[in-house]
């Protein structure tokens, strides 16, 4: 009879390899990740650093471009003394709300017209042709409509960042319904599962990943949408601040006003992206082959 080498493996050697394996992937992710923030710094400094020096130097004309200077002295201000329509805070909340309720309603206006049209032959091909030419039309035309139609308030801005957002969002919605594993649906369908079961267990959960996608783009185009109504005709609002400094030709105020939407993007893109983490847990990890 053989003797059992010492040196062969057991499950608690195993158990330990795997434990090692994994605290050495979570410190090269570690790595990584520091590594990424420090790049991303690093280009910002450059940036900025160049753009400085080509505003001070003459080689940038700060009138028209301004400076990094420049702007932290007028988002300064800003925070300090308020703006011309009034606090920089309630600029940022007016364009934030009619933003959410743009984004909240064309979302899910889009989720269920995809997922109706998605699963009904006959209403997409009826429907379809208006759908094209919806969406064909240009964006500013409607915000002109809708402040004629709506006035200056907050519905006119409402209305186009519903529209801004509709579209997007049913496009995935329409193709992730449309791309569901039909294996899963004739199995659904052998076990019994009625129609509605069907959208509900298997279509849904399968256009998923397409939906909440979509939603990464589409709050950026409802916070567009809320900007240019409010740069066409508004009373308040982060775009109303925009066309203020355009016409005073105060490049300073544009350049951090754009800057300060561009954080509240930013910020919205972090939450949605914590939610879709959740949501997603099932999901494996993206695979790069071109990972340090």
């Amino acid at each position: 009879m053989a003797a059992v080498s010492p040196s062969d493996s057991t499950p608690s050697s195993r158990q330990a390899a795997i434990v090692s394996a994994e605290l050495s992937a979570k410190a090269r992710a570690r790595r990584r990740y520091a590594l990424v923030i420090t790049l991303r710094l690093a280009i910002l400094v450059v940036f900025l650093g160049l753009w400085e020096l080509g505003a001070d130097t003459g080689i940038i004309d700060p009138f028209f471009f301004s400076s990094p200077s420049g702007i932290a002295v007028q988002t300064w201000s800003w925070i300090t003394e308020g703006t011309s329509q009034g606090p920089l805070w309630q600029q940022i909340y007016v364009t934030l709300e009619e933003t959410f309720i743009g984004f909240l309603i064309g979302a899910v206006g889009g989720v269920i017209a995809g997922i109706i049209l998605g699963r009904n032959r006959l209403l997409a091909d009826v429907f379809s042709i208006y759908i094209k030419v919806a969406n064909s039309v240009p964006r500013v035309v409607l915000g002109s409509v809708f402040i004629i139609a709506l006035g200056l308030g907050m519905a006119s801005k409402v209305a186009l960042a519903v529209v801004m957002v509709f579209f997007v969002v049913f496009a995935n919605a329409f193709q992730g319904v449309r791309e569901a594993d039909r294996a899963m649906i004739a199995n659904a369908q052998i076990l019994g599962a009625s129609p509605m079961q069907i959208t509900r267990t298997v279509i849904i959960p399968s256009a998923m990943s397409w939906i909440l996608a979509s939603l990464h783009v589409s709050f950026g185009f409802a916070l567009v949408g809320a900007v240019v109504g409010e740069f066409l005709g508004a009373k308040q609002g982060m775009g109303l601040l925009i066309s203020t400094a355009q016409g005073a030709f105060n490049a300073n105020g544009v350049f951090s006003a754009m800057i300060i939407l561009a954080v509240m993007a930013l910020f919205i893109e972090f939450i949605i992206t914590q939610i879709e983490n959740r949501v997603l847990k099932w999901r494996p990890a993206p695979f790069s082959g071109q990972e340090r």
